[in-house]
């Protein structure tokens, strides 16, 4: 059966799992009225504190007014296709809110990295193509994000349209937050709301700085539901709650696990990281992807589930192969019994089935990090049975960004879900209980 490690002493000497897996301006024209928003938070430490929202921008605030929205319109592309327009598609609530209130909205966004100035393949094109198709209004895109070509564009707008503003990582200033570039940006503008979540956790110009210069600064929908969920439903859960983190590495997860240990109830480990874990537990672990330099960690976070109460799974069988390949050859053993040569990919049939009924307990799970590498199909089983098993959870289930977010769009379980975090980096951040500079810049409620 799945081990479930409430007491140390418990733990035996040896066993396995693995996982080899990618976890891949000017002042403010007058400040606006603004009711209280819904996000709250348990831990004052955090900058998540109650923020005004958009939703409390009425038309009488908005018509006729220079609306500049930071969006995270990051998406992979092949070319100039794009492959994944989910960043696109959690955009347009907060854009066509703005355009129903008779507000020019100015859309900024980055794309890509582009290392030293404009390049074509990271030019918002193609995202201005998509928002023409979604926005139920005019929408124009400039070939600049800052200057007298932008100015003029701005000037020339109606109201109830949208101006989409060339990547803002052409410029170096951006991610240094220049002030001087920073007041460039918001010049055009009145206001500003960021709904960049996947990028709240960055002190960049188009994120923090214009804050500096526009009044009010609030939060788009988007931002604030990332918030409710991320922040709100973790800190005050409905129990049992219930963590799963996966992924290849703990050293990656290390913040999200310790903060997360303070809450739940029940953790399940899963991908990669699980081998770290059994290595600690003096498990044979075969040729499993392990962090030598975080074993000592991977048994002090053992530790802390003891002494705290948390029930800490690990699987107790895995699905190993004699090679990264999916055409490699594939058996199932029991933790601690991976011959030299082959390594753990997947978690086995009788740990997916345990770690299922845990969740089937759960009123709250929060999931970052697939249970293997689930690129494969050989691998992919345990990753897509925790998918199938939150979607029909009587409870509150939050996708908590990054790779787990992309397994779920590939089960097709996406909308069966309470929340997807749109967040990688932010997701990690926020759940570790950070502060991110994006949210915390925004105007109090």
């Amino acid at each position: 059966t799945t081990t479930l490690y409430t007491n140390t002493s418990q733990i035996p000497q040896e066993a396995t799992m693995a996982m080899a897996m990618k976890m891949n301006v000017r002042a403010p024209r007058r400040a606006m009225p603004v009711r209280r928003a819904a996000v709250k938070t348990a831990r004052p430490s955090v900058a998540t504190n109650a923020k005004k929202s958009v939703g409390d921008l009425k038309k009488a605030d908005l018509e006729g007014k220079v609306a500049m929205v930071r969006c995270d319109l990051n998406v992979p592309v092949d070319g100039s296709t794009i492959t994944d327009d989910t960043r696109i598609r959690a955009a347009i609530p907060t854009l066509e809110y703005l355009v129903e209130n008779g507000a020019k909205v100015v859309v900024m966004s980055h794309f890509g990295r582009p290392k030293d100035g404009p390049e074509d393949k990271f030019r918002l094109t193609p995202v201005g193509d998509a928002l023409k198709a979604k926005m139920s209004c005019k929408v124009t895109k400039a070939d600049d994000c800052i200057g007298d070509e932008v100015k003029a564009a701005v000037d020339a707008m109606e109201n109830g349209s949208v101006l989409l503003l060339e990547n803002t990582r052409f410029y170096k200033e951006e991610t240094k937050n220049d002030p001087a570039f920073a007041e460039k940006l918001a010049s055009v503008a009145d206001l500003f709301v960021n709904d960049a979540f996947g990028t709240a956790h960055r002190a960049h110009a188009s994120t923090e700085g214009v804050t500096k210069f526009l009044s009010p600064s609030v939060a788009g929908f988007l931002l604030q539901k990332e918030l409710d969920y991320l922040d709100g439903a973790v800190s005050e859960p409905k129990r049992p709650f219930c963590a799963i983190v996966g992924g290849s590495k703990v050293s990656s997860k290390i913040g999200v696990i310790e903060s997360l240990m303070e809450k739940v109830d029940t953790i399940v480990i899963g991908g990669g990281m699980v081998f770290t874990f059994d290595k600690a537990l003096g498990k044979d672990v075969g040729s499993s992807l392990v962090e030598d330099d975080k074993v000592e960690l991977a048994k002090s976070l053992m530790e802390m589930a003891e002494k705290k109460g948390v029930k800490f799974i690990l699987p107790s069988d895995v699905t190993i192969a004699d090679n990264f390949a999916a055409d490699a050859n594939v058996k199932v053993v029991q933790s601690g019994e991976i011959p030299d040569g082959w390594m753990g990919l997947d978690a086995g049939p009788e740990s997916i089935k345990e770690i299922q009924e845990e969740l089937s307990k759960c009123k709250t799970v929060v999931w970052n990090g697939p249970m293997g590498v689930f690129e494969m199909d050989a691998f992919a089983k345990g990753t897509f049975a925790v998918a199938e098993t939150l979607s029909t959870l009587d409870g509150i289930t939050i996708i908590g960004g990054g790779d787990s977010v992309a397994a779920v769009e590939k089960a097709g379980l996406a909308d069966k879900m309470s929340h997807i975090s749109t967040g990688g980096g932010a997701s990690l951040e926020l759940l570790e209980g950070k502060e991110l500079p994006g949210v915390a810049a925004l105007d109090e409620a």
